[in-house]
């Protein structure tokens, strides 16, 4: 199950994105398995203003919370890990590992996803 919230605006960005490069050919791979494309993707930093436009912003890991705390401290009270809400273990990057690591990345991610799916849904 894929979780669809069409009214929220959602982005992406890293703490050390390598800005302005697509997503790597192994997450293309594994999003197009579970019919997703990421055409058009490009990597970008997170700064503050662009942190300031959401009122949520998830993380992948316990670390990337304390750093954009540490960098963004206005941002703390609505940063959160993506696995808030299915074990809070961390999500780890997949960036230059095998398929298999991002086909189980992406898994994570998609169960993750349902779990705010369920709680953000009106």
């Amino acid at each position: 199950m894929h979780a669809r919230l069409p009214d929220l605006n959602i982005g992406s960005a890293g703490l050390a994105a390598v800005v302005g490069h697509g997503a790597d050919d192994s997450a293309a791979a594994a999003a197009a398995e579970f019919g997703l494309s990421l055409d058009g993707h490009v990597s970008r930093q997170i700064t503050s203003e662009l942190g300031a436009g959401y009122e949520l912003i998830l993380v992948m890991e316990a670390a990337h919370r304390r750093e954009i705390m540490r960098r963004f401290p206005q941002l703390s009270g609505r940063t959160m890990l993506f696995d808030q809400w299915t074990g809070g273990k961390d999500i780890p990057d997949p960036y230059r590992k095998p398929i298999e690591f991002h086909r189980d990345v992406r898994d994570r991610i998609d169960f993750a996803a349902n779990a705010w799916a369920r709680r953000l849904r009106p």
